[in-house]
């Protein structure tokens, strides 16, 4: 760490602000597995790019299929899969870029490690609040079953604690509302946050 010397770039983040009039956030998703948070992230994003922001999503598979495919599903993997996320949607949020982020993120301090990286006034926490009898009732990618057979490992909710959110910023309880009553929840919330002031 002695030899690493940032550069000074010329453009700034608030210069990048007002490029694409608009103000950067994280939205950041957590939830057990099947809780709806992909599912959410994919229609608000899609929202959010019809009302002519510039968005950029980051999912749990994505990532782990490419910049983390080196990471283990372990506790340790878990917070070092969180910690790069926050790093990253840092960069893009300097870069005047709405991120929205569908993790698990089962543990609260890596939720509030990400907020000290990003800076809290640019994290927004979306719990999808979706019991897990619901969740292993969904189970589209068949995980449950597997985790309950003994062949999948540290699986959130069976064999690996999830630590809710106390305070989110916005819960969506997925089993009481529909996708578009979820989004529209969410596009209430987060305009107001993203829209370039005037």
């Amino acid at each position: 760490m002695n030899h690493i010397y940032p550069i000074k770039t010329k453009v700034s983040r608030h210069q990048r602000e007002q490029l694409l009039q608009q103000r950067p956030l994280l939205i950041w998703f957590t939830g057990l597995s099947g809780s709806g948070k992909s599912t959410l992230a994919v229609q608000l994003e899609a929202q959010l790019h019809d009302a002519g922001f510039k968005t950029y999503l980051l999912d749990g598979d994505n990532i782990r299929a490419g910049l983390n495919k080196d990471l283990t599903f372990t506790d340790e993997g878990r917070v070092e899969n969180i910690r790069r996320i926050g790093e990253v949607s840092k960069l893009m949020l300097d870069a005047g870029i709405i991120v929205l982020s569908a993790f698990i993120s089962p543990f609260h301090a890596d939720r509030e490690q990400v907020k000290n990286i990003v800076g809290s006034e640019n994290y927004l926490e979306v719990f999808v609040d979706t019991p897990i009898e619901i969740c292993e009732q969904r189970d589209v990618k068949g995980l449950y079953k597997k985790a309950r057979a003994g062949e999948v490992k540290n699986f959130t909710g069976i064999d690996s604690p999830y630590e809710a959110p106390q305070n989110p910023d916005i819960a969506i309880p997925t089993h009481r509302y529909s996708v578009e009553e979820s989004v529209d929840q969410l596009m209430n919330r987060i305009l107001p946050r993203v829209t370039a002031e005037s």
